[in-house]
């Protein structure tokens, strides 16, 4: 009898203990780390996540475990959407029993995921997701890319020092939260460098006439049209101005740096201009030189800001559990948190409250080609 009240009281004790935990952890014991992966494999973005997921995959060949372990990626299509990204994140922490999440990989997305991985106490690396607010306030959330109040200021720069301009009209997609933080501090940044905001328009994601929009920019007559939107609507958006007599240069933030913008946009996006995470000709670490090349062996091209940033997310994320000694959330996240002076592929990466101390790029548009401008450093 004392036997069989023990066992019920120790069976009780665990399973508070497990509930206590926020998540779980039967699943600690085995020879794999489980880390979901929330991609936009589907939707507006489908290219963001495509391309992340490839440079996911070569990433985990290049490092396929930690602590000794297998690591086993499950991947969820957000397709592009809030809600479906919370959806995503739920399944991955209850049914999927993950120990670490990657993704999603728009600002928006990350969002609508906060609030769940912040209750369940699981570690969430977006390789993307630049809106400062992600991580304020935030235990649980990381990322591999810089912020936005940093991509702001430095497309500021080079708007009023490398183009020469003093005259700014912004197109800002209200759907996105990305495209509406972006577009806040380019502007704070043009007007402390002496610049001026003629003109301001709205679209959606989504949209494919953007004949109003146009309209309401001729008479502002602006030096440069500032377009932190996403590729999709960046290249329609080109075309159109293109063909209304819009010839001022287009500037742009990371939402523009896919293969798919120039595929969509043609000759309309030569000579637009961005800020981003990563240009292969930048690579300077010896761990961007094997991603790079495994990366070439395996798709037969470069790897764009999306791979890379992606890769980082992983090569972070096995790091941190290598320093941590465990599989368990609450220490990967502890350990992810401290990351100091990573050599990444896309340069050296320090996280301060979860955010990406790192270097910029820009690039441009040329001949139907991304080319490497420059890089600034924080």
């Amino acid at each position: 009898m004392k036997r069989l009240l023990f066992k019920t009281v120790l069976f009780a004790l665990v399973t508070i203990f497990a509930i206590g935990y926020g998540v779980s952890k039967t699943y600690a014991a085995s020879n794999t780390i489980k880390v979901g992966v929330v991609y936009s494999m589907t939707g507006p973005v489908a290219s963001f996540g495509q391309s992340a997921w490839q440079g996911l995959q070569v990433a985990k060949e290049i490092m396929p475990t930690a602590l000794g372990k297998k690591i086993d990626l499950i991947l969820v299509d957000d397709q592009g959407d809030k809600v479906q990204a919370a959806n995503a994140v739920n399944k991955l922490i209850y049914d999927n029993k993950v120990d670490v999440i990657i993704g999603p990989l728009i600002s928006g997305n990350v969002m609508s995921a906060t609030p769940i991985v912040e209750k369940a106490k699981i570690p969430l690396i977006t390789p993307t997701g630049t809106n400062p607010l992600l991580t304020e306030g935030k235990n649980f959330i990381s990322r591999a890319c810089f912020i936005d109040p940093f991509q702001g200021k430095v497309a500021a720069i080079y708007a009023v020092k490398d183009l020469h301009a003093k005259t700014a009209a912004l197109v800002i997609d209200s759907a996105q939260d990305y495209s509406v933080g972006l577009a806040k501090f380019f502007e704070e940044n043009f007007k402390k460098l002496g610049g001026r905001i003629v003109a301001k328009t709205f679209i959606q994601t989504g949209e494919s006439n953007f004949s109003a929009q146009i309209a309401s920019l001729k008479p502002a007559n602006p030096q440069i049209i500032y377009m932190p939107c996403y590729y999709q609507e960046i290249a329609l958006f080109a075309r159109q101005a293109r063909e209304f007599g819009l010839k001022q240069p287009i500037l742009a933030g990371d939402g523009a740096a896919e293969a798919a913008l120039i595929k969509v946009g043609g000759a309309a996006v030569n000579g637009l201009t961005f800020t981003t995470g990563f240009a292969p000709e930048a690579i300077k670490t010896a761990l961007g030189k094997k991603f790079e090349q495994a990366y070439q062996a395996k798709y037969h091209k470069l790897p764009d800001n999306f791979a890379a940033l992606s890769a980082d997310a992983y090569f972070m994320l096995v790091n941190a559990i290598d320093r941590a000694k465990s599989d368990n959330p609450i220490k990967i996240n502890t350990a992810l948190r401290a990351t100091k002076n990573f050599q990444g592929v896309t340069g050296n990466i320090t996280l301060v409250k979860g955010d990406a101390i790192k270097p910029a790029v820009i690039e441009k548009v040329e001949n139907g080609k991304f080319v490497y401008v420059t890089t600034i450093n924080p």
